[in-house]
């Protein structure tokens, strides 16, 4: 599934047990999406490829970062636009969690990604996130532009 040893709760460190939850949610919610990306079947790929549940921790760690949640207020505009939509559906952050999964895998094909770019398609995969949560229309997790990528 792709953990980094033997023992996967040492995986967990960064993204705490939200991030297992995460990847729970996302199974169970969009089993059609969740297993194309574990099996990765779609696209080009490369011979090393990033691990599938490590990729997952490291999404919940960057949205808690991005959306600034361990701080009492968000200061970005992407995290008090995502506070007005957690506070309307409580399920909002595992959504985003299935968004910003797809776009980290759509990113890595679209620049030809190998194992050791998983930091530079995370970022970039940020900094799209973040414009599209900064949107004026964007009032739901499912009125984001790549939430369609989870129906592909």
């Amino acid at each position: 599934m792709g953990w980094q040893g033997s023992d996967p709760s040492t995986d967990f460190r960064g993204g705490g047990f939200v991030s297992l939850e995460n990847l729970l949610f996302f199974a169970q919610k969009f089993p059609k999406s969740f297993h194309r990306l574990l099996f990765k079947q779609e696209g080009k790929r490369a011979t090393w490829e990033y691990p599938f549940a490590v990729a997952g921790i490291n999404v919940s760690f960057m949205l808690i970062q991005m959306l600034d949640l361990c701080s009492e207020k968000p200061r970005s505009s992407s995290g008090i636009n995502f506070l007005k939509m957690l506070a309307e559906d409580e399920m909002a952050f595992d959504l985003l969690y299935c968004v910003a999964f797809e776009m980290i895998d759509a990113q890595w094909l679209a620049m030809h990604a190998s194992y050791m770019e998983f930091n530079e398609v995370l970022k970039a995969a940020q900094a799209q996130l973040e414009r599209e949560l900064s949107l004026e229309d964007i009032n739901q997790i499912q009125d984001l532009p790549a939430y369609n990528l989870l129906y592909q």
